[in-house]
């Protein structure tokens, strides 16, 4: 069942609450605090070193003689996808890094490498899903609308199909993205004409990005024109299962909760905080995997604090783990696989009725 009293379940009591919520305010504040002239110079190398290495795989893919040095363009070039979606433009649409001013760097201006415009996806992630995490019925991210995640989902006999449309999803996952976006963002349009102008924003970025990735850059290509058409596909496809992963990993292993909409009548910023701790995960990873997953692997303290930088947020989970200690709320994490195997399982046992599958969780 949804939970619909977050401190009962917790076993806090009001008072032990807004202090939990005091003490991340005081971890927010501090951070504030500190942001300066070392955080900018991040952002910035990051993007120089995405697009120079988004330039270098393409001239390796471009002159490589054999399949082993095309090969090492793709991974390349998919790995510098990879950076332009997670730990630039997921993070800067999040208005990380806003307290710049620099109109490049910023959230209202910066457009990723996908087929969604990032407009859309900012409502649909950043208000829909971030402000009412798992909260259902509410929060669309539970399954994105193709997937039973949770049994406070009702089942369905297409639900059988689930083994198969997570794979499917995970192919193409930044199309799944952009059509989650584009629903939010029709679903909220409350006269034909924005929903007009929410399809051809739509339909603009669709064509202006196939176009690049599949026309005009492997037309500059001439006769390698082959190489570069399957590199950029193949790209794409390795960035879409990595996302995918990553994605999956901080919203959906054993532990994650989900939410009755009752709880959003009269819910304080303390248990707002409580909730995001509560309805995401973590995963153990050093520094190149926390920068590979765009510093994911934090979830649970980017839940609490989207709009913090991510640079900052292997520091903020130091702090955060010792306050779920001092008030014995829980921090859920582990490692990647296993984190990604609890996934697959509940994917697989929610694809059948309940009751199939004794104990099932969630």
């Amino acid at each position: 069942m949804p939970i619909n009293d977050i401190a009962a379940y917790a076993r806090l009591t009001p008072a032990d609450v807004e202090a939990f919520g005091a003490d991340l305010d005081t971890i927010r504040a501090d951070i504030e605090e500190s942001l300066g002239a070392k955080d900018a110079t991040y952002i910035r190398r990051v993007i120089a070193f995405q697009r120079l290495l988004d330039i270098a795989a393409r001239l390796q893919i471009a002159r490589s003689r054999s399949r082993g040095g095309w090969a090492v363009g793709a991974v390349a070039l998919a790995y510098a996808k990879t950076i332009e979606n997670m730990e630039i433009g997921h993070n800067v649409s999040h208005g990380q890094w806003d307290w710049m001013n620099d109109p490049e760097i910023h959230s209202n201006t910066w457009e990723w490498d996908m087929v969604g415009p990032s407009s859309q996806w900012r409502y649909s992630h950043n208000y829909r899903h971030h402000v009412f995490t798992n909260v259902v019925g509410v929060d669309d991210d539970l399954g994105f609308g193709v997937l039973r995640v949770t049994r406070d989902q009702l089942w369905k006999p297409a639900d059988l199909w689930q083994p198969l449309r997570n794979i499917f999803l995970a192919l193409v996952f930044e199309w799944g993205i952009a059509r989650h976006g584009f629903h939010s963002e029709t679903e909220r349009a409350s006269t034909h004409e924005a929903r007009q102008a929410v399809k051809k924003a739509m339909l603009v970025k669709i064509a202006r990005q196939t176009a690049k990735d599949y026309f005009v850059l492997p037309a500059l290509s001439l006769r390698r024109w082959r190489r570069t058409l399957t590199a950029n596909a193949t790209a794409n496809l390795l960035r879409n299962l990595w996302s995918y992963v990553v994605i999956f990993c901080g919203h959906f292993p054993d532990g994650v909760q989900t939410f009755a909409p009752e709880v959003l009548q009269s819910e304080t910023r303390a248990e707002w905080y409580l909730r995001q701790m509560l309805g995401a995960a973590n995963f153990k990873a050093g520094r190149a995997l926390a920068f590979s997953s765009g510093n994911l692997c934090y979830q649970i303290e980017h839940h609490l604090f989207p709009d913090l930088p991510s640079n900052r947020l292997a520091q903020v989970s130091v702090r955060v783990r010792q306050l779920c200690d001092k008030y014995d709320v829980p921090y859920t994490t582990g490692s990647l696989t296993r984190q990604y195997l609890q996934t697959l399982r509940t994917i697989f046992r929610l694809a059948l009725p309940d009751g199939t599958w004794a104990g099932t969780r969630r």
